[in-house]
Parts: structure tokens; C-alpha cells; sequence
């Protein structure tokens, strides 16, 4: 992971709105979506990118994914 990569993750504001609700601990990715302006397949690529700059961790449990 780079330094560069960090701050492309949390330069988006969405991104960080998502950071700030998992503060209180692991969501669902439905639960994550459900109060922001934007789809869940969107709120999914943007965990995606959290997750490549290893800001956060996905784990499946069954036909859900905690974030």
C-alpha cells in the first residue's frame, strides 16, 4: 500500500462518510448504503477502493458482507 493510494481513498467524500459510520464497528454493506444518496453496487465500488488502500476489510457470511 502506498501513501498515495491512502489519500486517493480519502480525498472522495463519500468515502469518508463511509470510514465515519464504521467507527462505531463492522455494518453490513446494505446498512452502510442505506442512508447515502448513492446505489448499493456504487457503495460497493467504493468499499472496494477503501479496500485496496487497506483502510477496511470485507468478510462474506453467507449472502451478506460485513465491511
Amino acid at each position: 500500500m502506498s501513501l498515495e493510494m491512502t489519500f486517493s481513498a480519502l480525498a472522495d467524500p463519500t468515502r469518508r462518510a463511509l470510514l465515519e459510520r464504521l467507527e462505531t464497528g463492522e455494518q453490513t454493506l446494505s446498512d452502510l448504503a442505506s442512508p447515502l444518496p448513492i446505489s448499493l453496487m456504487a457503495t460497493q465500488k467504493q468499499v472496494r477502493v477503501l479496500e485496496e488502500a487497506e483502510l477496511v476489510a470485507t468478510t462474506k457470511i453467507g449472502r451478506s458482507r460485513y465491511v
